[in-house]
């Protein structure tokens, strides 16, 4: 069941979101050749506590065996997401590096994606990056009350598909609230043996298109954490928390 939440519970989240986009302005001062995502990884909790928040990723997993050991996942060139920041990982010109960071605040949790360019990129990857922002916001722009779940998840993978790029089949969105994953899963791509739904006011969901530059298919790393493509190819990520409303959707990671 995917939960409605209170005026108050929005109000939480609003300003979870609010502090955790400061965060991500905080990282991206810092993104730059010659820098580890270590550091990176360092700046981000520094700034959530500072915040009031608590890193929600750090940990996440503990319950299930080894837990995730950092802040942000910091994903580079072919990981997908969930790449384990690390004092050797240094960035390079011509990187791209996906920041994905969560927070959890006054018990509420937000949770927000960004792919951002090391220094000058090639146009083709450029590209890459530009349409996985833009599947983004045509897809959001079908979240209103009424509409239905998979209307979303249609044009984000026409919009990918158009540009001869390839959705993430693997990994998926999902709801959020007093849990970091809260039901539903959201698809970035149409299938039919997936339950669809009928979206409400009040719903608030974390979406995030996964994009590939080649095939769609994904690899595990031994670690149990990283996501790769498998055929080596970059990938780009884009992510929001969105609330549902009469009138359309409302972006709280803003």
């Amino acid at each position: 069941m995917v939960p409605i939440k209170s005026n108050q519970e929005i109000k939480k989240m609003r300003e979870s979101g609010k502090r955790l986009n400061m965060v991500m302005d905080e990282i991206k001062k810092n993104i730059k050749a010659g820098m580890d995502t270590l550091t990176l990884d360092e700046i981000a909790e520094e700034n959530i506590l500072k915040l009031g928040g608590i890193p929600a990723f750090k940990n996440y997993g503990s319950d299930l065996g080894d837990p995730y050991p950092a802040s942000i996942c910091a994903s580079l060139n072919d990981e997908i997401v969930h790449g384990i920041p690390a004092r050797n990982i240094i960035l390079k010109e011509g990187d791209i590096l996906k920041i994905d960071i969560g927070m959890k605040y006054e018990g509420m949790f937000s949770d927000m994606a960004r792919t951002f360019a090391v220094g000058k990129i090639s146009s083709k990857t450029k590209k890459l990056k530009e349409i996985t922002e833009k599947a983004f916001w045509e897809g959001v722009s079908r979240i209103k009350n009424g509409a239905m779940l998979s209307d979303y998840s249609k044009t984000v993978q026409k919009c990918v598909e158009a540009d001869g790029f390839s959705v993430v089949r693997d990994l998926v969105g999902h709801g959020i609230g007093k849990e970091l994953h809260e039901d539903p899963q959201v698809l970035n791509y149409y299938c039919k043996y997936y339950a669809d739904l009928k979206l409400k006011s009040g719903m608030v969901l974390a979406l995030e298109p996964m994009v590939n530059e080649g095939s769609h298919h994904a690899v595990i790393n031994k670690d149990g954490w990283v996501f790769r493509t498998r055929d080596k190819k970059l990938s780009a990520h884009y992510e929001n928390t969105v609330l549902v409303t009469d009138e359309g959707y409302e972006i709280l990671t803003k």
